[in-house]
């Protein structure tokens, strides 16, 4: 891969990068400047299910930034772009759609169908 294109997606991974901390430092502003007073437990359990949910989201967020920065380190050692499992190049359209991917799409179909074989 060229250098040029080796910048559009160190741009666009530091980017998501960004934004998913932004992200993350607003749910705790949120959480850590509520003071919420509910008298009534079914406002309170509505609040902490929306919580839980928030958190569950944050925590997907946390596992993609470090596939990203992950993504970054192979973008510094010349192996992003690269099948992890074939060696093959990754298609540019696969990279756009999922930038921190490691698998061609032909790898990633056998192992969906694998875990799919295996009831996983």
């Amino acid at each position: 891969m060229n250098e040029k294109k080796l910048e559009f997606f160190r741009k666009l991974l530091n980017e998501k990068l960004d934004e998913l901390g932004k992200e993350a430092g607003r749910t705790v502003a949120g959480m850590t400047d509520s003071k919420e007073n509910f008298p009534d437990p079914t406002d309170r359990a509505a609040m902490e299910s929306d919580r839980n949910f928030l958190l569950r989201i944050r925590d997907r967020e946390r596992k993609l930034i470090s596939k990203i920065r992950e993504a970054l380190d192979r973008i510094d050692d010349g192996t992003f772009g690269i099948c992890e499992s074939c060696g093959e190049d990754i298609s540019e359209k696969r990279l756009k759609a999922r930038p921190v991917t490691t698998l061609c799409i032909d790898c990633k179909k056998k192992q969906e169908a694998n875990e799919r074989a295996r009831g996983l």
